[in-house]
């Protein structure tokens, strides 16, 4: 079956993050359509990057490197939760994935945002930096607003509204998913 993991944007204390992407993954769970499963990058214990090579020559010299490297290499595709920090991507999440390279390229990934503007411009920038891993992103996205889906800014209780957001996003993503096995296959011919 098609995995995919869905990956945590935030290490902060006391972060929401943690809560949306495990409801992500009880959402995921009802469907069916897939194997998923929620990778915490807090878990890798990633500093700053301290890689001396870039990612694509999969050089690492650390073992965190490695056990995040070989984790996400496990997956077809991936649900990555961002929220949004100072109008951009988590930079949790942007180091994260200033670490690997070759184990994302030629999947599928779906986005998760939320913040005050339903982490929208955190969406945007992700984008970038997953095109730039030639991981290819669906355009419907989950969206979240710290307003009205978080109690107290704190407690996930998301609305009709975000709940509505993330069916469309899946419907996406899984298909993608299956499709990105096919270019994984021709570009290892192809190399």
């Amino acid at each position: 079956m098609t995995k995919i993991a869905i990956v945590t944007g935030s290490t902060r204390p006391g972060r929401n993050n943690l809560g949306v992407a495990q409801w992500v993954l009880d959402q995921a769970n009802l469907r069916g359509d897939a194997d998923y499963e929620l990778v915490d990058i807090a878990d890798f214990n990633l500093p700053v990057l301290d890689e001396a090579y870039p990612a694509g020559y999969q050089n690492y010299q650390n073992d965190h490197t490695k056990a995040f490297g070989a984790k996400l290499a496990e997956f077809d595709g991936f649900i990555f939760i961002t929220p949004e920090y100072n109008h951009s991507v988590a930079p949790a999440l942007a180091n994260a994935l200033s670490y690997v390279n070759v184990e994302l390229a030629n999947k599928a990934a779906g986005i998760v945002g939320y913040g005050s503007a339903f982490g929208a411009r955190a969406v945007e920038h992700l984008r970038g930096i997953l095109s730039e891993l030639q991981v290819a992103h669906v355009q419907k996205t989950g969206m979240f607003s710290l307003f009205t889906d978080f109690e107290n800014f704190s407690a996930f209780k998301p609305t009709e509204f975000g709940v509505a957001s993330m069916a469309p996003m899946f419907d996406q993503l899984v298909p993608w998913t299956v499709a990105m096995k096919s270019v994984r296959e021709a570009a290892l011919v192809s190399a």
